[in-house]
This record gives structure tokens, C-alpha cells and sequence, in this order.
């Protein structure tokens, strides 16, 4: 027989699962245990008492008894009830005087062999002295017939009563809880009540729920001026209750300011500590994870429909065949063993002890089967009558501002279901884990914790323009204490997916350019009035057109826009960009993107433009037309378009003064004749193309000032180069060319000449009257010798000459008045073999003599 305890603990379940049990589990679970202690008890009792007492049915008396009767009813195995004078009669039997007797003498007791030796008158008077009749049975033969008979008269469900009801109750109990042992839900289930119990009992929850519960209902408005009174740190403690009057409200679209002046005042929710901050963080990813977990199955559900199912069938069964057998629990009953050559007898009476207790503990067990299988059959109403694989957060984003909760399915709804039946203010405490609205307000308040303004002047550096610029990067938002850097000039703002420009940003009234990299900023409305009379320069990077904020294209007073991105469609078709046609004053577009055509709305600020820039991917940009409407521009970049020859919609660009066609695939240049209509030209950069030639026709270019071939197959230079008087920058670095013709000493006015890169073995002395040399690079050559006029460039502050075949250098450098050793790319053995004079001379402090020379 099991313990209590043992059994017990098959229904053993963590406090913590009680969330997740509705009061029918509970009263199932109470009425098993009862029905387990009938078990237990029935059991007990059949175990200390005995079972069954027999007696032998005497022939004699039989016969004697039914002789009178006529009727035919003589046979008397069918009688099983005697009358309490018979019993009587029957238990006042003596067992210590009768002898042991063989089988022929019991079976004959008239035999003359039990015949005294004493006369007639004595043995009726014994006969009359005693009292009862004589079995000639002793104790061992009644304790075997009592076992015999036992088995043989008394019904099954007599005997094995209350090991079914322990079986039945076991059966039960582990029918009621497999759910939370069956190792794939019980893992689901274990992790569900963890978080929910963190959920419930974070700080970050109550604060959440008592600061937006009911904040549209004109009674929360009437306690909040009841309320003036108490200090602003102090909350209200319920989690339906209302805020305190300095507690700001949350609404759908989040935080609200004020338009009139910026909020300075923090709401109370700051006061969450730094750890319960991390740990509702921590919260909101669990549950994130959680979900996406649970909601993909309905294993949990099936399993408890399967379990209430079975426990349905089991009541059932056990009611059926219970009711038929209750009536067969009596208390007497005949007993025909068969064992007579042991015994002597055919037949005995017997009594079943325990026969009226049973029968009263059956009634008491079929009772509570029935309670049992009635809570049952409602729990298959409850489980069938709603939609269980479906929650819906209706109720709780009514009483919040967290309109956000989404409703969830499968067997993260039943489980949010299980929890109402135990109390509704778990789903609703849960629930603000589920809202991006609270885990952004909280990403918020962290943020401001660890982002101080002092922290944040730490980080503001002085950028290449002597601005002073903070980067902020990879933060969860844009901290407060950011808009109190009022001498801001340049703010970036880079992978922050939540960040949101307050009104305090009009406190910076020093702040000038702003970089949103794949950043799709949110801005109110008085925050964006600063914005659009301000703002000067915006950078923005995004991934998809439709990333770009939609207030970038009103900002009225911005001048130069960086754009970086794709703005293609998946069928290479261009995504237009909004109108363009409210930035009035925008004086350079910067395109770096993907394009096979200048967008369209591009030229709705194409009268304005002074500079575009357009920087491809290596997307082929076919078509140019749009380039003629542009007729302000004065610089225009078209770099890696895959172009092959110079567009000739550029050739209509009268203001042009820049051109530069860098990392194309250019390989003629005779349309460069038509620059000539071009007289405002004076910046030509056609680097990094395949230029073989450069044709006579450049000398048209009457006003050209700076000419960029590096990076090309160039493999000589042509004397009309050189008629461009006008010339002050020549790049041919990085070609094939191995002369430098004479003629360069035509150019006067030449200040940087780089031929890097290339197969010079001789420099022409007249190069070296272009006396207003400044930047000479000749590295990577095969010059031999640089010759001793080299003092005639006293204007020459950079020289290039590593790379070449020098032996030695001349000792006139040091007449180079603006030359030091800084500006002097050679080798160190090269520069170690001048005379120390020399050397003295280009180690000079450099200050004073550039000065003088500038």
C-alpha cells in the first residue's frame, strides 16, 4: 500500500505553477485527494481487520428446516441470510473438546463409532447441558476456510474496492498535471511563469501602468489637481490608479511638449533605478523572445484538451461500472469451497466485515466522481466555447496609453487565458512587456541615465571646419541632456532607429548641420519650426528611399543636402524623391546612390542648384537630359557612372566652372572642343577614365586653371597643354609618359605639377622657369639627376623625389627660401649626404619663412 506522502507527490507542483491553474484544477486536484484518502483508508481498514468469517451450514439443521417447507425452495446454496437467532447459534460452537476426526468419520457424525460407552440417559443429558451445535472443526481448518472463501464468495469489486480507487485517483492526478511534466511543454510553461512573475513584480510596471491608466477620463483630471499637494518624485502606488500631478502623460504617439517652450522639467518615472532599468531592458527582450517562441505552436493547448479529454473518459467509464457493481457489496454470503474431504462440509455461511463500511465509502467515492466528472465536462464547455488560441489586449490598451500591445495566438494566448482564471492583473501588468510604446519610453529614461550632459561634453570634439561636433552612435535614442549643448554647431546622429528631435532643440541656436545616418529621426512640430528657419546643411544615409524623413523636403532655409542611398526599385525604375520644390534656397545636392537617370525632382530646385554632385555605384547613368534645366550650376560631379564619353548636356551648363568626371570609363576626349562655349570653365578633372589622348582641341579652354588626367593611359603631352596660359594645376600623375616636353616653360603662372607615377628620366631645365612652383612631385620616376636651377623655385614648399634613381641631391635646395625638410619627399640616405649647411637650412622652423613667403 503507498504512503500518502508517495503518492502525493505526483501531483507535486511548484508554487509558482498555481498561476496557471484555474479554480477547476484546484477543486480537482482537492476532490483527488480526497478521493485518495478513501482510497488509502478503505485499504487500511481491509488490511487490520479480517476479511471474512465463515461458519459450516449443518445438513441436519438444514433439512430439519426445510422439510416443512413444500414449496421446493430446499436447496439451500441459494440462501444467503440467515436470522440473527441462527447466527448466534452458529458462533457459540466450542473448539477445544472435539477431537481431530478423519473425513469418513466427519462425513458420517452417527457413526456408531462416536457411540459413548456410557448409557442412553447419559448422553442426553450431555446433549442437554450444552449449548450451540458441535462442528468438530478446529482453529487452523476455520482460518483456511476463512482465506478460501474469501476469494471464492466474495465479488471482485469487494475485495479490490480500494486499490481501483487508489489506481482510478493516481490515474487522475497524473492526468491533471502531465502538462506540466511533459518535457516539451513544461520548458515553455517553466519560462512563461518566470518572466510573467519578473514582469509583475518590475518596478518599471507600476510606474508604466500608474502613469498612463486612465488619462483621458475627466476623473483622473479632477485627481490630478487633488493631487497638487504631493512632492513630484511621489507616485501613486496602484497600478490603476492615476499619476501624480508632475507626472507627465503618455500618449499614443508618444511624448508630448509643449509648443510654446521647451519641456525642462523630467517626469517622475526618471527616479527608476539604474538596475531595475537594465533588468525591465533585459524584461522586454525575454518576452520579445519568448513570444516568438511560443507563438508558432499550440502544442501546450492540444495537451491540455487531451488531458481534460481523458479525464472526461475516465469519469465515465468509472461511473458505468461502479453503478452496477455498488448492490454487490453485502454483508453475508454463501460459500461452497469444494474442499470437503479437508473439511468435511459442502457449505458455509459467511460475513463480509467490511461490507458496510465499503458500501458507505463507494456511495462517497461515487459522489465525488461525480462532482469530479461534472467540473470536467465544464472545463470542456470553457475550453470549446471561446477562442483560446486567440488574446486580445482590448481592455488593457483602453486603460493605457500603450495602444501598441499587439494580441498574440497559440499557446502564448491559452497561456495568457490559464492566467485571467487566476487573476486578470497579470495580462495586464504583462502586457506592458509587450508594447514597443513603454520599451522605447524606458529605453528613454535609461538613456538619460547613463547619457549626462557632462558625459556628453566629453564627447564633443572640434572637427576639419573648427565646428564643434558630437557623434552620437548606436544608441537606443537621442538624449535630453544633447539639446542642452546650446553651442552645438554640427550634431550626427548615426544608427539610432528610435531617435526623436524634442522641442528643446530650439535652445540650440548655434546648431547648423545635422547627419542622420540610417536614421529615420521623428520631429515635433515646434522642434521642426526651428529646424526649418536654421537648419543649414543636412547629411542624410538610408537604405531605402522611403527611410528618408518626410520633413527633409520643407525645410525652406536649407542650403546643402547630402543624400546616400539606394533609390532605385527592385525593377530598376526610379523611385522618385519627394517634391523638392520647398527648398528655395538649396545650393548643393549631393547624390551618392545607384542611378541610371537624374531624378525628376531633382529639377524642382534645379534653377537653384550651384553645385550637384551625383557619386554611383557603378550604375551605368544613361540618361542626362535633365542636366540642361540646371543652368546655375557652377560644379558639377559626375563620379563612377560608367559614362564613356563626356555627356553632352553638360556642354549647355554656361555657369560651369568645375567639372569633374572622376572613375568613369572615358576613353576619347574630342567633344572637349565644345568646352570652348563654356568660358566661365576653369576646374576640368577627368581622373581615374582611360584616356589615351589628349586632343589639340584643349587649347580652346582659354580660362582652363586646372587640368586632373591622373589615373589614365597617357603616354605624351601635348605642346597645346601648354598654350593654356592661364594654367596653375596639372595632375598627369599615375600615366605611361616618359617626356616632359620643353614647352612647359610657357606656363607662368604654374604652381602644382604632378607627374608621379610615370617614365620621366629627364626634367627639362625649362621647367624651372615656372618660378611660381609651389608643389613639384616627381616620385616614382626614373630621373637620375635634378639639376642645380632647382634654386630658382623660391616658392617651392613641396617636393616630391622618392622613387626615382638619385645619387645625390643638389646643394642648391638650400636656396629653396620656403623649402624645409618636412616638404622633402626623398630618401633618408639621399637627404643625409647634403652639406650640413643645407641641411641646417630645410630643418629652419617653418613659420615664419611660409608666412613670409604666402
Amino acid at each position: 500500500m503507498f504512503t500518502l506522502a508517495e503518492v502525493a507527490s505526483l501531483s507535486d507542483i511548484q508554487p509558482t505553477y498555481r498561476i496557471l491553474k484555474p479554480w477547476w484544477d484546484v477543486f480537482m486536484d482537492y476532490l483527488a485527494v480526497v478521493m485518495l484518502m478513501v482510497a488509502i483508508f478503505a485499504g487500511t481498514m481491509q488490511l487490520t481487520k479480517d476479511q471474512v468469517v465463515c461458519l459450516p451450514v449443518l445438513q441436519s439443521t438444514v433439512n430439519s428446516k426445510v422439510q416443512p417447507d413444500t414449496s421446493g425452495k430446499a436447496d439451500f446454496t441459494t440462501v444467503e441470510t440467515t436470522t440473527g437467532q441462527e447466527e448466534a447459534s452458529l458462533r457459540t460452537v466450542s473448539f477445544g473438546s472435539v477431537p481431530t476426526v478423519t473425513p469418513d468419520i466427519l462425513s458420517s457424525p452417527t457413526s456408531s463409532q462416536y457411540q459413548p460407552t456410557e448409557s442412553g440417559q447419559e448422553l442426553k443429558k450431555e446433549q442437554k447441558d450444552s449449548s450451540g451445535r458441535k462442528t468438530n472443526l478446529d482453529f487452523q481448518q476455520y482460518v483456511f476456510i476463512n482465506q478460501m472463501c474469501y476469494h471464492l464468495a466474495l465479488p471482485w469489486y469487494s475485495k479490490y474496492f480500494p486499490y481501483l480507487v487508489l489506481i482510478h485517483t493516481i490515474i487522475l492526478i497524473v492526468s491533471s498535471n502531465f502538462w506540466f511534466k511533459y518535457p516539451k511543454t513544461c520548458s515553455k510553461i517553466e519560462h512563461f511563469v518566470s518572466i510573467l512573475g519578473k514582469c509583475f513584480e518590475s518596478p518599471w510596471t507600476t510606474k508604466a501602468l500608474s502613469e498612463t491608466a486612465c488619462e483621458d477620463s475627466e476623473e483622473n483630471k479632477q485627481r490630478l489637481t487633488g493631487a497638487q499637494s504631493l512632492p513630484k518624485y511621489v507616485s501613486t502606488s496602484s497600478d490603476e490608479g492615476s499619476p501624480s500631478a508632475s507626472t507627465p502623460m503618455i500618449t499614443k504617439s508618444g511624448f508630448k511638449f509643449s509648443a510654446d517652450k521647451p519641456m525642462i522639467e523630467i517626469p517622475s518615472v526618471t527616479i527608476l533605478d539604474k538596475k531595475d532599468g537594465e533588468q525591465a531592458k533585459a524584461l522586454f527582450e525575454k518576452v520579445r523572445k519568448f513570444r516568438a517562441h511560443v507563438e508558432d505552436s499550440d502544442l501546450i493547448y492540444k495537451l491540455y484538451v487531451g488531458q481534460t479529454v481523458i479525464k472526461t473518459v475516465k469519469f465515465i467509464f468509472i461511473l458505468c461500472y461502479t453503478a452496477n457493481f455498488v448492490n454487490t457489496i453485502s454483508f453475508e454470503h454463501i460459500c461452497n469451497p469444494k474442499v470437503e474431504h479437508l473439511i468435511g462440509y459442502t457449505q458455509f455461511e459467511c460475513t463480509h466485515n467490511m461490507a458496510y463500511m465499503l458500501k458507505k465509502l463507494l456511495i462517497s467515492y461515487i459522489s465525488l466522481i461525480c462532482v469530479y466528472g461534472f467540473i470536467c465536462l465544464y472545463t470542456l464547455f470553457w475550453l470549446f466555447r471561446i477562442p483560446l488560441k486567440e488574446y486580445s489586449f482590448e481592455k488593457v490598451r483602453e486603460e493605457s496609453s500603450f495602444s501598441d500591445i499587439p494580441d498574440v495566438k497559440n499557446d502564448f494566448a491559452f497561456l495568457l487565458h490559464m492566467v485571467d482564471q487566476y487573476d486578470q492583473l497579470y495580462s495586464k501588468r504583462f502586457g506592458v512587456f509587450l508594447s514597443e510604446v513603454s520599451e522605447n519610453k524606458l529605453r528613454g529614461i535609461s538613456l538619460n541615465h547613463e547619457w549626462t550632459y557632462e558625459k556628453l561634453r566629453q564627447h564633443v570634439s572640434r572637427n576639419a571646419q573648427d565646428k564643434q561636433e558630437l557623434h552620437l552612435f548606436m544608441l537606443s535614442g537621442v538624449p535630453d541632456a544633447v539639446f542642452d549643448l546650446t553651442d552645438l554647431d554640427v550634431l550626427k546622429l548615426e544608427l539610432i532607429p528610435e531617435a526623436k528631435i524634442t522641442a528643446k532643440i530650439s535652445q540650440m541656436t548655434n546648431l547648423q548641420e545635422l547627419h542622420l545616418y540610417h536614421c529615420p529621426a521623428k520631429v515635433e512640430q515646434t522642434a521642426f519650426s526651428f529646424l526649418r528657419d536654421h537648419l543649414r546643411c543636412l547629411h542624410v544615409k538610408f537604405t531605402d528611399v522611403a527611410e528618408i524623413p518626410a520633413w527633409v523636403y520643407l525645410l525652406k532655409t536649407l542650403r546643402e543636402l547630402y543624400l546616400i542611398g539606394n533609390l532605385n526599385s527592385e525593377n530598376n525604375k526610379m523611385i522618385g524623391l519627394e517634391s523638392l520644390r520647398e527648398l528655395r534656397h538649396l545650393k548643393i545636392l549631393h547624390v551618392k546612390s545607384n542611378l541610371t537617370k537624374i531624378p525628376p525632382n531633382i529639377t524642382d530646385v534645379a534653377p537653384h542648384l550651384t553645385k550637384l554632385v551625383i557619386h554611383n555605384d557603378g550604375t551605368k547613368l544613361v540618361v542626362l537630359n535633365s542636366l540642361k534645366k540646371m543652368t546655375n550650376v557652377a560644379e558639377l560631379e559626375l563620379q563612377n557612372c560608367e559614362l564613356e564619353r563626356i555627356p553632352h548636356a553638360i556642354f549647355s551648363l554656361s555657369n560651369l566652372q568645375e567639372l569633374d568626371l572622376k572613375s568613369n570609363s572615358i576613353r576619347t576626349i574630342e567633344e572637349i572642343i565644345s568646352f570652348q562655349h563654356l568660358k566661365r570653365l576653369t576646374c576640368l578633372k577627368l581622373w581615374h577614365n582611360k584616356i589615351v589622348s589628349i586632343p589639340s582641341s584643349i587649347t580652346h579652354i582659354k580660362n582652363l586653371e586646372s587640368l586632373y588626367l591622373s589615373n589614365n593611359k597617357l603616354e605624351t603631352l601635348p605642346a597645346a597643354v601648354f598654350s593654356l596660359q592661364k594654367l596653375r594645376c596639372l595632375d598627369v600623375s599615375y600615366n605611361s609618359i616618359a617626356v616632359i616636353p620643353v614647352e612647359i616653360g610657357l606656363l607662368q603662372n604654374l604652381q602644382h605639377f604632378h607627374i608621379t607615377g610615370n617614365k620621366v628620366d629627364v626634367l627639362p631645365k625649362q621647367l624651372f622657369k615656372c618660378v611660381k612652383l609651389r608643389t613639384l612631385s616627381l616620385g616614382q620616376n626614373c630621373i637620375t639627376s635634378i639639376p642645380d636651377k632647382v634654386s630658382q623655385l623660391l616658392q617651392l614648399t613641396y617636393l616630391e623625389l622618392k622613387g626615382n634613381c638619385l645619387d645625390r641631391l643638389p646643394a642648391t635646395l638650400g636656396q629653396c627660401q620656403l623649402l624645409r625638410k618636412s616638404g622633402l619627399i626623398v630618401e633618408d640616405h639621399l637627404f643625409d649626404a647634403l652639406p650640413s649647411e643645407v641641411k641646417e637650412v630645410l630643418n629652419q622652423d617653418t613659420s615664419i619663412p611660409f608666412a613670409n613667403g604666402i
